[in-house]
C-alpha cells in the first residue's frame, strides 16, 4: 500500500478506476469471469481502506459499477439493458456485499427508482431517465424526515412549491443513503395543494448540499447522510405526481437490506476459515493440535456455512414473489394481493435472516480465539454492519404484523413506507 492511495479524492478514485477497469457499453453479464474481477477489484479496495484504518469513500467500487452498467441490469434489452429477474438483482446484491457490503447498500435506491420506472418505461419522462439508467448514472434517495410522527406516512414537511415554468424545493432530508455517491437523487415533498411529488435532480443542483454526517456504528461508508434542499430549481419534466392510492411495491426495499446481511454472512464464512488456517497453535485441551484438525471448530464453520445457504435461499425465494408481482402488473398497476404477498415473504425474510446473521457474526470468534478480537482484524465490522442493517425496520414489528395475519387475517400494513 502506498500513501498516495490514503490520499486519493474522489476523482482520483474514479481515475483509477478506469485504468483498473474497462468500460461496458452494456451491462456486465452476471455470470462471466469479468463479473468476479469486478467483485474482486471491489473486495480488495475494501480490504485495502480497512488495513489503512481510514474512512476513505469507496468511490473506487461505485465507479467500477458504473462502469461495469451494473444499474442497468434489470432494463430490457431493447432499452440497454440485460432483461434479468428481481431474483438475480438480488443474488447480485448478495455477491457485492460479500465483497464490500457498503457498496452494496449504496446501490438499493436505485435499484428500487429502476423498478418504478420499468413499471411505466413508455412515458416520456420514464425513457429519458432509463436512458440515464443504461449509461450508467445511479439514482440517490431523498425521503426521510426525523421531524414526522409516523415514517409510513407519505405527507412531507418539505415543500415544493412553483416557480415561473417550474419549481423550488425547500426542507432537510435525512438518511439519504447512497445519495453521496449518485448522479441523480429521487426528493419526496408535498405541493401546496397537499399533493405527493417525486422529484428527481441531479445530485449537482445549485441549492442541494449533502453532508456526510452518518455516525451509526455500522455501515459507516454508505453516504447515509442530510440533504439539504435551499430553494432548489426543479423542471417541470423532473417532477412526478406520486398517486397513494395506488398499489405499493415496498417489498423490495425491504428485501434488498436481507440481501446485504446475507452477503455479509457470506463473507463471515470466508473470514472464518481464514482465521482457522491462519492459526498455528490450539489449546492444550482441545480436540486436535491444529485448529484446521478440530472439529469443534470445523462444526462451528459448517453452521456458518449453513447459515449464509440459508440466508441466500430465503431471499432469492422471496425474490421470486417480487418478480410475479412485477410480472403481473397491469398498465403498470401492481395486483394488491401480489404484493402483499410479496411484503409477506420479505418480512418472513427479514425475522429468521436477522436471526441468523447476528448469530453468525457472533459465532466468528468462537473459531478465532482472543486474537480474532484484535482492533485491527476489523472483524467486529460483521456484526456491526448486520445490527444496523437489522436496525431499520425492528423484527418485532413485522413479526407481530405476520403473526397478526396469520391468526386473525389482518393483512400486513403495506401502504406504510416499511412494508
Amino acid at each position: 500500500m502506498t500513501v498516495h492511495y490514503l490520499l486519493d479524492s474522489k476523482e482520483k478514485q474514479r481515475e483509477r478506476a478506469y485504468r483498473d477497469f474497462p468500460t461496458f457499453t452494456t451491462p456486465i453479464a452476471i455470470d462471466s469471469i469479468e463479473f468476479q474481477q469486478l467483485l474482486t477489484k471491489i473486495a480488495e479496495d475494501a480490504e485495502r481502506r480497512r488495513k489503512a484504518d481510514t474512512e476513505e469513500h469507496p468511490y473506487y467500487g461505485v465507479e467500477l459499477i458504473r462502469q461495469a452498467k451494473l444499474g442497468a441490469l434489470r432494463l430490457p434489452v431493447e432499452l440497454g439493458g440485460s432483461g434479468v429477474s428481481i431474483r438475480d438483482i438480488f443474488q447480485v446484491v448478495i455477491r457485492l456485499a460479500e465483497a464490500d457490503p457498503d457498496v452494496a447498500h449504496i446501490l438499493r435506491y436505485h435499484y428500487y427508482q429502476v423498478e418504478l420506472f420499468l413499471l411505466n418505461p413508455h412515458t416520456e419522462q420514464n425513457k429519458q431517465y432509463l436512458k440515464k439508467v443504461a449509461a450508467g448514472e445511479l439514482i440517490g434517495n431523498a425521503f426521510t424526515e426525523i421531524s414526522k410522527k409516523d415514517v409510513g406516512t407519505l405527507t412531507f414537511e418539505t415543500t415544493i412549491t412553483p416557480d415561473g415554468d417550474g419549481y423550488r424545493l425547500n426542507g432537510t432530508k435525512y438518511f439519504s443513503t447512497g445519495t453521496l455517491y449518485a448522479d441523480w437523487v429521487a426528493v419526496m415533498a408535498t405541493s401546496p395543494e397537499g399533493q405527493t411529488i417525486s422529484a428527481i435532480i441531479p445530485t449537482d443542483r445549485e441549492g442541494l448540499i449533502l453532508e456526510d454526517d452518518w455516525d451509526g456504528i455500522g455501515q459507516r461508508l454508505t453516504g447515509s447522510g442530510t440533504t439539504r434542499l435551499n430553494h432548489v430549481y426543479v423542471q417541470k419534466d423532473e417532477v412526478t405526481v406520486v398517486h397513494v392510492d395506488d398499489t405499493p411495491f415496498n417489498s423490495h426495499l425491504q428485501l434488498y437490506l436481507q440481501a446485504v446481511i446475507t452477503g455479509i454472512v457470506h463473507n463471515i464464512v470466508a473470514d472464518a476459515k481464514a482465521l482457522v488456517l491462519g492459526r498455528a497453535r490450539s489449546f492444550t485441551f482441545a480436540a486436535a493440535n491444529t485448529p484446521s484438525a478440530d472439529p469443534q471448530l470445523l462444526q462451528i464453520i459448517g453452521q456458518l456455512s449453513s447459515s449464509a445457504f440459508a440466508a441466500e435461499t430465503i431471499v432469492l425465494e422471496a425474490a421470486s414473489a417480487q418478480d410475479k408481482a412485477v410480472r403481473l402488473a397491469v398498465n403498470g398497476v401492481i395486483d394488491f394481493s401480489l404484493s402483499h404477498k410479496a411484503s409477506l415473504r420479505a418480512a418472513q425474510a427479514k425475522v429468521i435472516v436477522d436471526e441468523l446473521a447476528l448469530k453468525a457474526a457472533s459465532l466468528l470468534f468462537d473459531v478465532g480465539g482472543a486474537s480474532a478480537t484484535r482492533k485491527s482484524a476489523h472483524l467486529d465490522r460483521h456484526w456491526r454492519n448486520i445490527r444496523t442493517i437489522a436496525s431499520h425496520n425492528p423484527d418485532v414489528y413485522k413479526s407481530r404484523a405476520i403473526g397478526d395475519y396469520i391468526v386473525n387475517g389482518n393483512e400486513l400494513p403495506i401502504k406504510s413506507v416499511y412494508f
